[in-house]
């Protein structure tokens, strides 16, 4: 929750612009200079090889330490430094995030295999909600004083890894778990993303009220406490547990569907299966395209090279001779991407429609829906489980057959729950679909309600993407290669943070060089107006499209190894 330091961006960026005194192109560089951070993302994979978590963990909070401290001494004109190094602080933040971001992703694989999906989402969701926190912080101690964010950029993230090392110098032993421990868990991950709910519910609707610092403080409070409150749960866990074992009275169930996306006990078996179904009954396979379909570009498209099963191991050089993994790097690279340039412009948006007094209440709003979408990510997990709760039960009965009309009321109900389950990928499809909305909108209206309406919009989109990204990466490529390959998908974040910065910002400076409303703010030109930003939404608008498009094509050429998977783990836990 405190190590998302990239998101508050757009909080001190005009503040940064203005002591620099550089134009809006500049400005882009900085902004991609800390998304190319991600490109070294590998750094982090294989310091991990050599070298304990803790100490990984620390370096990247030292990284931060260094990158947005020196940033603070020079936006408070302590010293002074040239662009380059200002570039270079940038990159060393940057780096910063991604070694924290791998540390968390490791933590989740390691000690939760089967919620791993699970897991990934609600890290991932309170890595969204950071600049909220940011804000409430910086709110407490002086509203009026943007460059407190790069201190506290600089300083938190080091007292959460100090909080955190306790936890991670007494992590368990890896130990395989029973089906109700594994269902124990399903449960708690489901009670934690309900608290996940209330926390992103009280930043986005209480944060309004944080312009003053004594509110603020309160306010602070509160989601500290909603924090820490799930640091209760395993004393709730092992208190259940002995009593339990001394009551022996059912008061006490914790137990629930279990949501795990994949079962390390079962996924070997069901792998060979799919794997001897697909080569020994490939004409009798389920294919919802004709002959007719399968000749001609689009046949060409949707059947060349697919996946059939889920979970298969793919090294570097075969992951990058997939075209799935090309539609999924288009469909990343056009949705989720363009969402982190908008938030990285949303200081300067808000300034050119004259909204400069709103600007964190924006990021604000923001970060909240980014949270929301991150949460949503784990639908396809809690769905799953539901759906296969309902097989199992119809399948009990139907085996009893003490009572006919609950067997037929379950062979009705099924087909629709059934149909209720979904691939993770189609999934990513409905979430691109807002973000190209959202910039028409914003390409047509310049009013107040426009922009908040489309900003919680894409943050909503590009929460999604960004959560669902680790387990579709997992899914579609091999849990046990996923370090690496999803570094290999996020390099396209910093290639989309420069294109799409440098089209915004050649747009941007054109617009006050031709405007007769250009303003100089200490030596940094300024752009007001709709038109500062206008063609950029319409550009974005096109590129998101060609995203939609592709996740679409990623979800034909998939779903048959998610329904395969789904089928046949069904079929083997019922048994």
């Amino acid at each position: 929750a405190f190590t998302g330091t990239n998101f508050d961006f757009s909080s001190y960026s005009s503040t940064l612009k203005s002591v620099l005194g550089i134009s809006q192109l500049q400005l882009n560089y900085l902004s991609v200079a800390s998304d190319m951070g991600k490109a070294f993302g590998w750094c982090s994979g294989v310091s991990l090889m050599c070298l304990p978590l803790w100490v990984v963990l620390f370096m990247a909070a030292f990284l931060g330490v260094f990158g947005y401290g020196v940033q603070w001494l020079v936006i408070k004109q302590v010293i002074t430094l040239p662009y380059f190094l200002v570039f270079v602080l940038c990159l060393v933040a940057g780096c910063s995030i991604c070694w924290f971001n791998t540390v968390c992703f490791v933590l989740c694989i390691r000690n939760f295999p089967t919620n791993r999906a699970l897991a990934l989402s609600l890290t991932i969701s309170f890595n969204g909600v950071s600049a909220a926190l940011y804000t409430l912080i910086a709110n407490a101690i002086n509203p009026d004083d943007e460059t407190l964010y790069l201190f506290l950029n600089a300083l938190v993230p080091l007292l959460a890894s100090s909080l955190a090392l306790v936890p991670i110098l007494r992590q368990p032993p890896l130990q395989l778990l029973s089906t109700d421990t594994t269902s124990r868990d399903s449960f708690v991950f489901f009670v934690l993303n309900v608290l996940a709910i209330f926390t992103g519910l009280y930043l986005l609707l209480l944060n309004s009220l944080s312009s003053k610092a004594s509110r603020a403080r309160i306010l602070l409070g509160g989601a500290l406490i909603l924090l820490l409150l799930p640091l209760c749960l395993p004393g709730i866990v092992c208190g259940r547990s002995w009593a339990r074992r001394t009551v022996h009275t059912p008061a006490f169930c914790l137990e629930g569907p279990t949501f795990s996306s994949f079962d390390p006990v079962d996924f070997d078996q069901l792998h060979k299966e799919l794997i001897g179904n697909d080569r020994n009954n490939n004409s009798s396979s389920v294919n919802p395209f004709s002959e007719t379909n399968k000749e001609g570009l689009f046949g060409m498209i949707m059947e060349k090279g697919r996946l059939t099963v889920l979970g298969e191991e793919h090294p570097a050089r075969l992951l990058v001779r997939r075209l799935d993994f090309w539609l999924y790097y288009v469909a990343y690279f056009c949705g989720g991407t363009i969402g982190l340039v908008y938030s990285n412009n949303l200081g300067q948006i808000a300034q050119s429609l004259g909204y400069y007094s709103q600007i964190s209440a924006i990021v604000t709003l923001y970060s909240s829906f980014s949270f929301f979408g991150r949460l949503l990510s784990a639908a396809p997990d809690f769905m799953r489980g539901y759906v296969f709760t309902a097989n199992c039960v119809y399948s009990v009965y139907k085996l009893a057959s003490t009572s006919p009309a609950i067997v037929r009321l379950f062979a009705c109900k099924l087909p629709l729950l059934n149909k209720l389950y979904f691939a993770r990928t189609g999934w990513l499809a409905i979430a691109v679909v807002p973000t190209p909305i959202a910039f028409f909108l914003l390409a047509a209206s310049g009013g107040e309600a426009a922009l908040l309406a489309c900003t919680a919009m894409i943050g909503l989109s590009s929460g999604f993407i960004f959560a669902a990204a680790v387990s579709i990466t997992s899914e579609l490529f091999g849990p046990n290669s996923v370090s690496v390959n999803h570094n290999i998908l996020i390099t396209n974040i910093p290639i989309g943070s420069f294109l799409y910065g440098l089209l915004a910002a050649l747009v941007y400076d054109s617009n006050v060089k031709s405007s007769n409303q250009e303003n100089v703010l200490e030596e940094a030109m300024v752009c007001m107006g709709r038109d500062c930003y206008q063609q950029t939404f319409i550009w974005w608008g096109c590129i998101s499209l060609l995203g939609l498009i592709s996740s679409l094509l990623l979800f034909l050429r998939t779903r048959l190894a998610y329904y395969g998977y789904q089928r046949n783990r069904s079929r083997t836990q019922v048994s």
